[in-house]
């Protein structure tokens, strides 16, 4: 063996070396198993670390599913409305109408017991208020919430469910025509939050300032739930987002079931937030 090739020979073994040592640190994260979260609880989580370009995943098969995005719509929706400048900014005021969106019998539970009033966009966004946003999207019209949601590229875009049934929970994105995995959920808000949605900034401003959950010294979490019945009866709950942190940015989407909303209603909250605190993001 010549002395060249007798070092190009050292050069390789040391890249090797280094490539051992190296990659499992860069793995990590993807490497974390999460299926102590979820021993009791049905579910997928997918976590994007926008710092490190990395994925963290519990069921994969599971984020790849699609699901009705229920009232995590709403973050689309807000940005679409005020797009179309069918809203003005976060305090856009709207009138409950009591003969068009009647009271049901269990608006005595949290959130909806605060959908018996006015609201505005900041307001409905806080307490998932289901007739705001219908009323919104059906003054934005059928044929710019099919154009946006399309151009969005969200879930299988397909809003052919409607606008127009009497039903209040009934919509093309509340157990109807549009589905959306949480492999989508985090890229769509990957898009939205790194400004590329075909919405100016301003749109963009607003949502983010609507969604923030927590605001402390050391992070902000924001994000939205969602939560609605699956075929067979149990119920999916959903709550997607993002944790900024000092110099850097954690998406979350969560989905989970329960017999009843009861059940998912402060899980998908909860569990995200332990797995987030486990992740070392956010205080335990």
């Amino acid at each position: 063996m010549t002395q060249r090739t007798s070092l190009d020979f050292k050069i390789l073994l040391q890249v090797l070396f280094i490539s051992l040592i190296v990659l499992p640190a860069t793995a990590q994260v993807g490497a974390q198993d999460l299926s102590r979260f979820f021993k009791e609880t049905k579910g997928a989580f997918v976590l994007y670390d926008l710092k490190q370009n990395r994925y963290l995943r519990h069921n994969q098969t599971r984020c790849r599913q699609r699901f009705s995005p229920f009232s995590t719509f709403k973050i689309p929706n807000s940005l679409i409305g005020l797009e179309t400048k069918v809203l003005t900014d976060a305090d856009y005021l709207m009138h409950w109408e009591p003969q068009k969106y009647p009271e049901a019998k269990d608006w005595t539970d949290p959130p909806f017991v605060h959908w018996k009033q006015d609201q505005t966009l900041r307001s409905a966004l806080k307490y998932s208020v289901v007739w705001y946003y219908r009323e919104l999207a059906k003054r934005v019209g059928a044929s710019q919430m099919k154009k946006y949601v399309a151009a969005f590229g969200y879930g299988n875009q397909d809003t052919s469910g409607g606008l127009a049934s009497a039903q209040l929970f009934q919509a093309f994105w509340l157990n109807s025509s549009l589905q959306i995995s949480a492999d989508e959920q985090i890229e769509f808000l990957k898009k939205f939050y790194t400004g590329k949605l075909p919405v100016t900034e301003r749109s963009t401003a607003i949502v983010k300032d609507i969604l923030v959950l927590e605001k402390t010294p050391n992070y902000t979490l924001s994000g939205k739930t969602g939560g609605g019945s699956l075929p067979g009866g149990n119920s999916l709950g959903w709550f997607v987002g993002y944790l900024e942190t000092k110099g850097n940015v954690y998406f979350f989407a969560t989905n989970i079931e329960g017999a009843n909303y009861a059940a998912i209603r402060d899980r998908r909250i909860e569990l995200t937030k332990q797995i987030l605190a486990e992740l070392g993001y956010m205080p335990k």
